[in-house]
């Protein structure tokens, strides 16, 4: 029971952690870049695929160049050790004493709930002291090895470890305690609507991981978010929370970030630099303009 919990636990941390392991490069890959500026302020907006499959070279050409230039890196989260990160989320993923996820779900999903935790390694009563949010980011990132991705290999991995060794300053646009309160300040409806969700995309993951990194590496960040937030879409509640909302602050934050002067790389979820309601959007609505730098 404690082994699968703690592999359930990591799950969350597979999810947001950027490692500190590059892989040799095999294939070339493109993914898009902006650039937002005025004056005397640079900030380059870079979507970022949280896990990869080794073999990509992605961080060359303008991309290198862009983080290059900047004194500043700054991501959606800063990693916390993981002691802490593993204390969080247990003080925030248990549901001891409530219902449990199976008796939570619609009678006509168990089976296929139950099946796709079984195909990950974790029986289903393990998990069910849990909150049906964790449920299912457990359920979305615990095939990933199983598919062959790696998140020593994940574009953050390698921004982080650069930004470290290059002794940049690294900002996070948002802490563990605020991305985790996310998904467990969601009401117990729409957290058994996020699993539902995942339990119907299970059988897809591969393929739709697939399409999305050959999107990212094709530099086509159109086709990239129409499928990574075609769920989010699906429950616009959810969406509202995790991707238009966010999108929003950070918009702001670049807003405020340009008062300053420097030149500082973001780097975030690609989702989010895609869409009507995608960072750039809202820069648009402030009078700014993110433009593409081709190369």
């Amino acid at each position: 029971m404690l082994k699968h919990l703690s592999r359930a636990l990591t799950a969350l941390a597979f999810l947001f952690a950027p490692a500190v392991h590059a892989q040799d490069a095999v294939q070339d890959a493109d993914p898009a870049l902006w650039v937002v500026k005025d004056e005397d302020t640079t900030i380059y907006l870079f979507g970022t695929v949280h896990v990869l499959k080794p073999g990509l070279s992605w961080f060359d050409e303008a991309v290198k160049a862009a983080f290059d230039k900047s004194d500043e890196v700054v991501l959606e989260m800063i990693q916390p050790d993981q002691a802490t990160m593993g204390s969080l989320v247990m003080k925030t993923a248990l549901n001891i004493g409530g219902p449990t996820i199976t008796e939570q779900l619609p009678a006509d999903k168990r089976a296929a709930y139950a099946k796709a935790l079984t195909d990950s390694g974790i029986a289903p009563s393990d998990l069910d002291p849990f909150h049906p949010w964790y449920a299912a980011v457990a359920l979305s990132v615990l095939p990933l090895r199983k598919l062959g991705y790696d998140p020593e290999s994940g574009a953050e991995a390698m921004i982080t470890a650069s930004a470290k060794a290059a002794g940049k300053q690294l900002v996070g646009l948002e802490t563990a305690e605020q991305q985790i309160g996310y998904f467990a300040a969601l009401p117990d409806t729409l957290q058994v609507k996020f699993l539902v969700s995942t339990v119907d995309d299970y059988p897809k993951l591969g393929d739709e991981l697939g399409k999305m990194i050959t999107s990212w590496a094709a530099g086509d960040p159109e086709t990239l978010g129409k499928t990574m937030n075609e769920g989010l879409r699906e429950t616009p509640e959810i969406g509202k929370i995790l991707l238009t909302d966010r999108n929003a602050r950070w918009a702001d934050w670049i807003d405020k970030r340009l008062a300053k002067p420097g030149t500082v790389f973001v780097a975030i979820g690609a989702g989010h630099l895609a869409g009507d309601d995608s960072v750039q959007a809202f820069l648009a609505k402030r009078n700014l303009k993110a433009t593409r730098i081709p190369y």
